[in-house]
């Protein structure tokens, strides 16, 4: 059964590489082409304040997955380092 907990994980992952993705993007369309709009030059900076909320995000999720696997999860079961290494040996 998997983990619900990998879901937001993998979620904010995706969402921290598109939005540096496409602030390599603006980034070049700025070093490169140099648009004339008004709202490209306060626009093109944007996705470059998201990618540390995205990041920050991802480290608070992955941190609280990491967390749940090395010390039990929601239904109480051991995992992670603790968990004994025989329960696959037959009785």
């Amino acid at each position: 059964m998997p983990d619900r907990r990998t879901g937001p994980v993998r979620w904010a992952g995706g969402l921290l590489c598109w939005t540096l993705a496409g602030a390599m993007l603006t980034a070049a369309t700025e070093a490169l082409l140099q648009p004339a709009a008004g709202w490209w030059h306060t626009m093109w900076p944007l996705p470059w304040f998201l990618v540390p909320v995205w990041a920050l995000l991802w480290a608070a999720l992955r941190a609280r997955e990491k967390y749940g696997d090395e010390y039990g999860d929601d239904d109480g079961r051991q995992t992670g380092k603790d968990a004994p290494t025989d329960y696959d040996k037959a009785a």
